[in-house]
Order: C-alpha cells, then sequence, then structure tokens
C-alpha cells in the first residue's frame, strides 16, 4: 500500500508536486495551493492511501522536489 500525506497549510503554491504526479495533485484556483485528489483530511494533513503502486515513484519525485517538504510517501 502507498500512503500519501501532505500538510497543505505550508504549501507555497510551487506546482512542482503537479508536475510531477499530476493524477495525485492539483493546484486550487481558490486559494493557490495544492489538493491531494482523493485525499482525506485529519488535522492539517491530507492523506491518500492507495493499493496502485504504480503512483510510487511520480509521489516520491514530488516529495523530494516540494521545496518545504510538505509531502511524505511511504510504501507499506
Amino acid at each position: 500500500m502507498v500512503v500519501v500525506t501532505l500538510q497543505r497549510n505550508k504549501c507555497i503554491g510551487c506546482n512542482y508536486c503537479v508536475e510531477f504526479a499530476p493524477k495525485q495533485f492539483q493546484m486550487s484556483k481558490k486559494d493557490g495551493k495544492t489538493v491531494l485528489l482523493k485525499g482525506l483530511e485529519k488535522k492539517g494533513f491530507f492523506t491518500l492511501k492507495s493499493n496502485d503502486h504504480t503512483i510510487l515513484d511520480a509521489c516520491e519525485n514530488a516529495s523530494k522536489a516540494c521545496p518545504v517538504k510538505i509531502i511524505d510517501v511511504k510504501n507499506i
């Protein structure tokens, strides 16, 4: 299982996550911050749990590219 966590309130809107993983991330037109698609929010953290391991590389690249390090990816 791939678990992706996003701390959205610290997002600076650089768009790198969308460039590396457009199927998992999208920029909000309201506030210019990223949205974790299909992510569930809990205490300011958005989490996506997926059995689709094909998203792992893209999400890891998005995490590495993030200048504020708010994306965490785990392969469980």
